[in-house]
């Protein structure tokens, strides 16, 4: 009889085993859609991520939520209610993360977003205490080119930027820390993504003899004004944003991008750092990964903020092991907290410090300065 009891227990606790053991990690990103430059990348370093942490195996959920807000509430409510995930790294951008927000706080489920807006984490309230994001704040970013604006010596700024909410949200911001940083705006002009000119807007900008020029766009359609100005004899600063760290931008701008000013994650220049820049390490190690995947050449800053994403919670997943089993609430609530107190990790992107306060983690000195020089992203002197 003994013998039979120990077989049952033993046959039990082999059952119950890989069950107790098992996280469960749920992403949702823009895969399809208008934001599948963001997404793709982002599921490709999803896919290299290991498979087991602090003894226990991990089950990786992914689903694609086509760039659409309706679809990417679907995808948390299904991760969270049915799948039972622990955490959730997504989604792309910010329209579809805002959506999610209340079914990730409802369900008491930590997400970590790969989205930039700082109003998926401010004000601070009873939702956003679940949400967490990993690319720079988008003050942040503001900040850190008007200082580099003001090392350079411009005292005059211009701007053209998108007609739409983006380029809107940009002109707000840099305008602002432009003027915290004693620099003049002395001509503001729009045009749409599509357009195929901008002539008007360049000849407008260059009668007000900026010292300097700022361009808020992204992606290929962040080269044309940039061309216009080069054209018609503009010797200024031109400064560009995050959104144009790609390879389709140097190949659009071609020469008339050369020596644009933009501020960037140091995972873009990584083999330039210096050996004890704080990314330097991490930064390789992503590198080499993501390439030996992906091919030379294709690391990307929307892939790193996923694998900075998957650093921060990896960084968290044992203290939260010991107080709480996965599947469980207080496993999830234990999550939470230790993600929140996050202090002085080395991710791709910088040196993660949060708090209560702040979900984003990044500090200014985080992002570095760039500059494009023959045909590549290169380190700036600033």
């Amino acid at each position: 009889m003994r013998k039979l009891s120990m077989t049952v227990v033993a046959v039990a606790l082999t059952i119950s085993a890989p069950a107790m053991a098992q996280i469960k990690i749920g992403v949702s990103l823009a895969t399809t859609g208008p934001a599948a430059s963001l997404g793709i990348p982002e599921k490709n370093t999803i896919q290299l991520l290991p498979k087991e942490i602090a003894g226990k195996t991990i089950e990786w959920i992914i689903l694609d939520d086509a760039s659409d807000p309706t679809a990417a509430r679907r995808n948390i409510e299904k991760l969270t209610t049915e799948n039972n995930v622990d955490v959730i790294i997504g989604t792309s951008t910010t329209v579809t993360t805002l959506a999610t927000i209340e079914v990730a706080a409802r369900t008491k489920t930590p997400q970590v977003s790969l989205a930039a807006s700082v109003r998926l984490v401010q004000p601070m309230d009873d939702q956003r205490r679940w949400i967490f994001k990993m690319p720079y704040n988008d003050t942040l970013i503001a900040e850190r080119t008007a200082l580099s604006m003001k090392s350079a010596g411009v005292k005059t700024l211009a701007i053209i930027s998108f007609n739409d909410a983006l380029g809107e949200a940009l002109e707000a911001e840099y305008t602002k820390a432009a003027t915290r940083q004693g620099i003049k705006i002395v001509a503001s002009e729009k045009y749409n993504a599509t357009d195929t000119s901008v002539t008007a807007q360049a000849i407008k900008v260059m009668a007000s003899r900026p010292d300097g020029v700022f361009i808020g766009a992204s992606s290929t359609p962040a080269a044309l004004p940039q061309i216009a100005l080069r054209d018609r004899g503009y010797k200024g600063t031109i400064f560009q944003t995050t959104g144009v760290i790609t390879n389709d931008f140097l190949r659009v701008g071609g020469k008339n991008v050369e020596g644009a000013i933009l501020p960037g994650g140091p995972v873009i220049v990584v083999d330039q750092l210096p050996a004890n820049h704080p990314s330097r390490a991490v930064g390789l190690e992503y590198k080499r990964l993501y390439e030996a995947a992906n091919g030379a050449g294709s690391v990307s800053t929307l892939g790193a903020n996923a694998y900075d994403a998957w650093l921060v919670v990896s960084n968290a997943l044992p203290e939260a092991v010991k107080k709480a089993q996965p599947g469980t609430v207080e496993f999830r609530s234990a999550l939470r907290d230790a993600i929140e107190a996050t202090k002085d990790l080395h991710a791709t992107h910088g040196i993660i410090n949060m708090n209560p306060s702040d979900h984003a983690g990044f500090s200014i000195d985080a992002p570095v300065m760039l500059t494009i020089k023959d045909g590549k992203f290169v380190l700036a002197k600033d």
